[in-house]
């Protein structure tokens, strides 16, 4: 097998030739070599010899270099306690490692990781020192603009993660650890997933997942879970992070905690919705209700019914025991009502003492048997102060071609007729014309 012939041609050097080349080597060296006497007395070691690359990092002509010791390069932030050690190390002809900051012939410092070694003569006593040094200043203002930027998003009071393109979590701020619940350790190498609660869509991330891929700055409110189990709400911005080639290597995420917000904004839409005295729907609220059921009815063929009913007698109620008992009739008779309907049927507080309760779905004789449900449980309650009250029911069903105010105006005449008629009875609306009637205060 023929020799490489380079190795051939070290193998076959005259011992003068070596030396040479390795001299050409360390001169053209990427890394700064200085080699140094073993004299420790006096102010050394001395420097004996450094390359190309060691002057250019110090600042300093080669000539400036030669016979000075390496002591000429230290300055106020030059750590004493690196220096010791690395004396140390001369001393007992130990290998060194380590960095520190020098400074150069102008002054401005540098930072520099270097190691010697001992060199040692056929006798084995050190004669010299060799080392290899590199400027690692920018690496290290690097390293310290990435702490800082760490400290500054560890006090940031927005949560903040970072994950990798693929969705690994590997950088979490002090504010996430105290929002989820979940330790740096504990987050690190894991997925958003954590934070899943169960109340978003599969169609929810695959649309999330798009956007990310493509790139997108995404906003969007978020049901978080924490660590211990408790839902929150999460308003969360994410970025795409890229290189300079413009792709993607991480994405950041930036939120904030408005659980307190959405919960004042639900207080206030119930509240909007919601009759303050009984605690049921509003008429607002009824009349919303009575409009989806309509254009589910006009749109899809469904039916529903409505029951309208009102309190017997409710001014004489005033009159003899009080508006506050008055008051109290009518939130006992709303509890009566709301716990006598299914969650889907809806009862509203339509004005004064008359109630609405909507049924979707539902047909005549379903709506009826409902209403006569409803009278026997009212008749059957014992109201405080008041003793019995009874109500009249008019119950009417949507048909094809009527319009929200054509059934309502029905149901509400067939509840005049069972108020004609000695009142606490449920009377089916009619579909034929009815006589207009304008209804007073039941005395």
């Amino acid at each position: 097998m023929k020799k490489n012939s380079y190795l051939s041609s070290l193998s076959d050097s005259r011992p003068d030739t070596l030396p040479q080349m390795l001299q050409v080597a360390v001169e053209q060296a990427f890394n700064a070599v200085v080699i140094t006497d073993a004299e420790m007395a006096g102010g050394g070691p001395f420097i004996r010899y450094c390359n190309n690359a060691f002057a250019l990092m110090t600042g300093y002509a080669i000539e400036e270099l030669l016979g000075r010791s390496p002591r000429m390069l230290q300055g106020p932030d030059t750590d004493p306690q690196v220096i010791e050690q690395m004396r140390q190390c001369l001393a007992d002809g130990s290998f060194f490692q380590g960095s520190a900051v020098n400074y150069r012939k102008d002054g401005t410092p540098y930072h520099v990781s270097w190691n010697i070694s001992a060199v040692r003569d056929t006798a084995g006593n050190i004669a010299h020192f060799v080392s290899v040094q590199q400027d690692v200043t920018r690496q290290v203002e690097g390293e310290r603009q990435r702490d800082l930027m760490i400290q500054a998003l560890n006090s940031a009071n927005a949560p903040v993660f970072i994950t990798d393109r693929k969705g690994s979590i590997v950088f979490v701020n002090h504010a996430f650890e105290r929002q989820t619940g979940y330790s740096f350790a504990e987050a690190i190498g894991r997925t958003p997933a954590i934070l899943h609660s169960g109340a978003h869509t599969a169609q929810f991330y695959s649309e999330l997942r798009d956007a990310l891929v493509r790139g997108d700055n995404i906003s969007r409110t978020f049901i978080n879970r924490r660590k211990d189990g408790e839902l929150y709400h999460a308003s969360q911005s994410i970025s795409a992070l890229r290189d300079a080639r413009q792709r993607i290597t991480h994405y950041v995420s930036v939120s904030k905690d408005i659980s307190e917000l959405v919960q004042r904004e639900q207080a206030l839409r119930v509240q909007a919705l919601q009759d303050d005295l009984t605690g049921l729907l509003n008429r607002s609220a009824g009349r919303y209700e009575l409009e989806n059921c309509q254009r589910n009815a006009e749109r899809q063929g469904l039916p529903y019914a409505l029951i309208l009913c009102d309190v017997d007698l409710f001014k004489q109620v005033n009159d003899q025991f009080g508006h506050e008992a008055g008051d109290r009739v009518l939130q006992q008779v709303a509890e009566v009502l709301g716990s006598c309907v299914r969650s889907s049927e809806h009862v509203a507080r339509w004005g004064g003492e008359e109630f609405l309760i909507i049924v979707p779905g539902a047909g005549l004789q379903a709506a009826l048997d409902l209403a006569h449900r409803l009278r026997l449980a009212i008749a059957a309650q014992s109201f405080a102060e008041v003793g019995c009250i009874t109500l009249s029911f008019g119950v009417g069903c949507w048909e094809a071609g009527d319009a929200c105010a054509d059934l309502l105006r029905r149901t509400d005449m067939a509840l005049y007729r069972a108020k004609n008629a000695g009142r606490n009875q449920v009377v089916c609306a009619r579909r034929g014309p009815e006589q207009a009637h304008s209804r007073r205060s039941d005395a």
